[in-house]
């Protein structure tokens, strides 16, 4: 249909849109492993008595229907069975009732009506003989399971989550074996959530509409029958170590530098990109004739799965606006947060820069017929030969990791900026800034070094010392929390200046302590003062112990034993 539309528009720019479309090589979305569902056909109906009972007949064909009353009938008490159902339709009454799972695994468990225990019980052993029902058709006004988007066969119609006459139309093909992708890699050795214990960040579980992500204490963990491929997640998450794989960011960013490529090459001019989620693609086409011929159209798995730097590669490939095309009124409010978010990041960047924040913003689909484009490029593509270098050839495409490829953007940009920022202000929880450390009260313990996610902080090597790269730090501040000393504090911000924020920096060396046994330098000699000190009057440092403070560990070792061997009584002592 998008297509057709397209091919619809005749001047110069609806053709060059065309042919760059028709010209560059498809985003296709290579299919990532699959999960697997299994339902048997077995549902579960929860809601009024009398509405349960009436939607019932709807599903005659289905394996079992197992209802669920939630309030009595309108003349009747507490139902525990009905004679006028017939008999592979169960009902049950209770006003108690827990579910968590996903098609073809819904664990429900309830007080049932009658019962003289007040225990919960597992209402699929009880009716179906199962662990589990396949499908759940939750007709309550408050749905059970509280997410903003439904595990896949779980159907609240009762909340306006789920349409009536869909349910009825779909469910009974619901039966068999259906695969679904997993969206998304993890990588937990380069996660901020946790480490050693201590907690830092959390922006991927909060940006979940599906309640897929958790932590377990220590790591996150996506369970993928849930995950509905939203893409929230790795659009928040700062060190990718979520990230999306239908298809990868960086082979979009490399399809839109082709696109704009193959456009501007045709003849187009002042291109303006459109992302959209595929579900959109009947609006898109609908409302494309409204629009300027020269917006470009790109269709992603989500809306959400692509970020901030995906958003301002465009900008450096020619792209003069960038709409995230959706219609707001139906968004969900995890999506619209974690959306606005990130406009909110790259509006700071737009501004600081003096650009006008409009070049990347939310575009309510409804409000096509009102689009005006901006007729300007961010820069002056002849002049500054970022965008489009004289032979009408685009720039370099962007490589690295998504915060290498948005610093590189960011700063071809603002090289050539109306206002030439310094240093910016950013929003709150933005992933940007440094740190500052109390160097007075610091021993170096490296207990930061030990959690940093991202190696910003790390240890100098042949001497005691702190160092810092900038341009790495997620402010998931782990190692303000970890800092024994508390001597650690989060400095946010960014600074534009590309080469102090790549530097590495010297926050804290001392000294050297050198091992009494083999001269070898081996801690920060404060520390070892400080632990001399404070462990001099302890019984088991006293006489010559006190010496293996100052000792590395291996001579510490060896010196013990030595003791030990010359008078076995001494291992009471260690």
């Amino acid at each position: 249909m998008l297509k057709s539309t397209l091919e619809t528009f005749t001047d110069s720019n609806g053709q060059a849109r065309f042919a760059a479309i028709a010209d560059t090589v498809e985003l296709s979305n290579l299919i990532p492993p699959t999960v697997s569902y299994e339902s048997r056909g077995n549902l579960l109906i929860i809601g009024a008595y009398d509405i349960i009972t009436a939607l019932a007949p709807q599903f005659a064909t289905l394996n079992s229907v197992t209802l669920l009353a939630t309030s009595a009938a309108t003349d009747a008490g507490p139902v525990t069975n009905d004679s006028n159902t017939k008999d592979k339709d169960k009902v049950f009454f209770s006003n108690e009732v827990t579910i968590k799972g996903y098609l073809g695994a819904f664990e429900v468990n309830c007080r049932v009506a009658g019962s003289l225990l007040s225990i919960y019980t597992n209402l699929a052993e009880v009716t179906i003989g199962g662990d589990s029902f396949d499908l759940v058709v939750d007709m309550s006004a408050n749905s059970l399971i509280q997410t903003e988007i439904p595990a896949p066969g779980y159907y609240p119609v009762g909340s306006g989550k789920a349409a009536i006459a869909d349910v009825i139309e779909t469910l009974p093909e619901m039966l068999g074996t259906f695969d679904k992708p997993k969206y998304f890699r993890l990588d937990n050795d380069i996660c901020a959530h946790s480490s050693r214990g201590v907690g830092g960040c959390t922006r991927c579980v909060d940006a979940c509409p599906a309640g897929a992500l958790t932590s377990n204490g220590h790591a996150i963990e996506i369970n993928p029958f849930l995950c509905q491929g939203v893409g929230t997640c790795a659009t928040a998450c700062p060190t990718e170590a979520i990230t999306y794989a239908l298809p990868e960011p960086e082979k979009t960013q490399n399809f839109i530098y082709r696109l704009l490529n193959s456009y501007q090459m045709a003849g187009g001019e002042q291109p303006t990109i459109l992302f959209f989620g595929n579900r959109d693609e009947q609006t898109v086409a609908e409302k494309l004739p409204l629009l300027p011929s020269n917006v470009i159209p790109i269709a992603l798995e989500e809306l959400a799965t692509v970020g901030v730097d995906t958003w301002f590669s465009a900008l450096l490939y020619g792209a003069h606006q960038v709409l995230l095309a959706t219609n707001i009124a139906y968004i969900p409010a995890t999506i619209d947060r974690v959306l606005n978010d990130e406009l909110a990041i790259a509006n700071t960047f737009l501004t600081e820069m003096g650009f006008e924040a409009g070049r990347i913003c939310l575009f309510d689909l409804d409000s096509a017929a009102d689009f005006v484009a901006f007729t300007q490029p961010v820069l002056p593509v002849v002049e500054n030969k970022i965008a489009v270098m004289d032979n009408a050839v685009l720039a370099e495409q962007l490589s690295g990791t998504k915060r290498e490829k948005l610093f590189t953007a960011l700063d071809k940009l603002s090289a050539q900026s109306p206002l030439q920022p310094t240093h910016s202000v950013m929003p709150e929880n933005a992933p940007y800034g440094g740190v500052e450390c109390k160097t007075d009260d610091c021993t170096l313990c490296m207990g930061c070094v030990a959690v940093c996610p991202t190696s910003a902080l790390h240890a100098v090597g042949d001497r005691p010392g702190l160092q810092f790269r900038e341009q790495d730090c997620v402010q998931c501040g782990l190692c303000e929390k970890a800092c024994p000393e508390q001597v650690i504090s989060l400095k946010p911000g960014l600074n534009w200046d590309a080469e102090s924020r790549r530097s590495v920096v010297m926050i804290h060396e001392e000294e050297a302590a050198c091992c009494l046994s083999c001269g070898k330098a081996f801690a920060p000699a404060s520390m070892i003062a400080m632990l001399t000190e404070k462990l001099q009057n302890h019984s088991q440092f006293q006489g010559d112990a006190i010496r293996r403070l100052s000792m590395c560990e291996d001579c510490r070792v060896r010196d013990i034993f030595s003791d030990m061997a010359d008078d076995p009584l001494r291992q009471l002592n260690v």
